[in-house]
């Protein structure tokens, strides 16, 4: 009877386990990227008595040694997606887990919030660990915005034109037309059109003219047959500023620009050109394809890598450690894939993942073990009160 009361105790400590598995999974009900725990129980040791044998049975009588918590498995359903405010805010949809490095050590989670670091570093905003990203050659790396600050100038070099320059105008400008230098300076230019067709039929006089209306340069436009003349459809001008060097940039009227005559109204127009000043950060967001794009204050964009999503074989041999971490000391290598790849999700920016903390399947749980420590608990008492009547018994004798 000894034994039994032992074993029951083994339930009590059992149940006791289980108990505070379900508190946990309760307690995180509103922590983000929680998984659930499922508590096990196991039996213990076997021990055999031999007993008198009787045809066709076994000669020996086999005793359990009570209950263990065994092993709790992790569940990791899809927790519900909530949208956030933050640009950095990355969550997933199916399977994987997004990588965060403490040194050389690798570390996953569900979701996080990120945010840029004073060491330019992006990491989450709760443990401090660097977001992963994905090189061109595959190679895992911490993502740095170390020089992508901003967004260097890049000279004008052609400015093209397309519509219509009516024949019947006398006069035509285009102005506020701006040019960046080599240095970013930002040239505000006015072109004016000056028909010439008293020497040569279709043509004009164009005239560049500076933001305080200093001409800067003429050149001369040939249409024939209302098409721009080839060798004559393009002009060549140099801006000269006392901060950049000498500035050339062409005027391209070679394609869609044509000289019928529509009255007095012309609709010629700059349809493309190049060329952009200094643009400093403005925002970051993260792709369907799971890339890092910066934009800049330019218009300018550039790509910090693809964040990368690990994939394991078996999820289960990771361990849940707190702040939605999860390690896999003791689990296989991961594969880490790209936003939709094989084995992972897709990755959502300006969302984070709840935990799948079910209350309704917690709470019947809750009631199994508390019955099971209920049932352990009555087998320690009536052990108990058996003893107590072998006591009296040997008074009595």
């Amino acid at each position: 009877m000894l034994e039994s009361i032992y074993i029951g105790m083994s339930g009590l400590t059992a149940y006791a386990k289980g108990l505070q598995t379900i508190s946990n999974n309760v307690a995180n009900l509103n922590t983000a990227g929680f998984k659930t725990s499922t508590p096990g129980f196991a039996d213990l040791y076997y021990g055999q008595q031999f007993a008198r044998g009787e045809p066709g049975a076994m000669n020996t009588m086999q005793f359990g040694s009570g209950v263990e918590y065994g092993y709790s498995s992790l569940n990791f359903a899809q927790g519900d997606l909530r949208v956030s405010n933050g640009q950095l805010d990355l969550a997933i949809q199916g399977k994987g887990f997004l990588t965060l490095l403490d040194g050389d050590t690798a570390r996953y989670a569900r979701t996080g919030q990120f945010a840029v670091g004073n060491d330019g570093f992006i990491e989450d905003k709760a443990t401090g660990l660097k977001l992963a990203a994905l090189s061109a050659s595959g190679s895992l790396g911490p993502i740095s915005l170390a020089g992508k600050q901003i967004s260097p100038p890049q000279a004008t070099t052609v400015i093209r034109f397309s519509d219509n320059l009516s024949t019947g105008s006398t006069s035509f400008s285009i102005p506020d037309v701006d040019v960046f230098d080599a240095n970013g300076g930002k040239h505000t230019l006015t072109i004016a059109f000056a028909p010439d067709s008293s020497i040569v039929p279709g043509r004009w006089q164009v005239t560049v003219s500076d933001e305080n209306n200093i001409p800067v340069q003429q050149g001369t436009l040939q249409f024939n047959g209302g098409i721009p003349e080839p060798g004559r459809d393009r002009i060549d001008f140099t801006l000269t500023s006392a901060d950049a060097p000498p500035l050339t940039v062409t005027l391209d009227f070679s394609t869609g620009v044509t000289g019928f005559s529509a009255g007095s109204f012309s609709s010629l127009r700059v349809s493309d050109k190049d060329g952009y000043g200094t643009g400093t950060l403005s925002s970051m967001n993260v792709d369907v394809d799971g890339r890092l794009v910066l934009q800049y204050s330019n218009g300018q964009t550039d790509e910090l890598g693809t964040i990368a999503l690990a994939s394991f074989a078996n999820p289960q041999q990771l361990v849940q450690q707190g702040n939605g971490l999860f390690d896999a000391s003791h689990a296989s290598p991961p594969q880490y894939r790209s936003s939709n790849g094989a084995g992972v999700g897709q990755l959502l920016a300006g969302a984070t993942e709840a935990s799948n903390v079910d209350l309704s399947t917690e709470f019947g749980q809750l009631i199994l073990i508390q019955r099971g420590f209920q049932a352990s608990s009555q087998v320690i008492s009536t052990a108990n009160e058996m003893i107590m009547q072998l006591f009296q018994m040997r008074g009595q004798g």
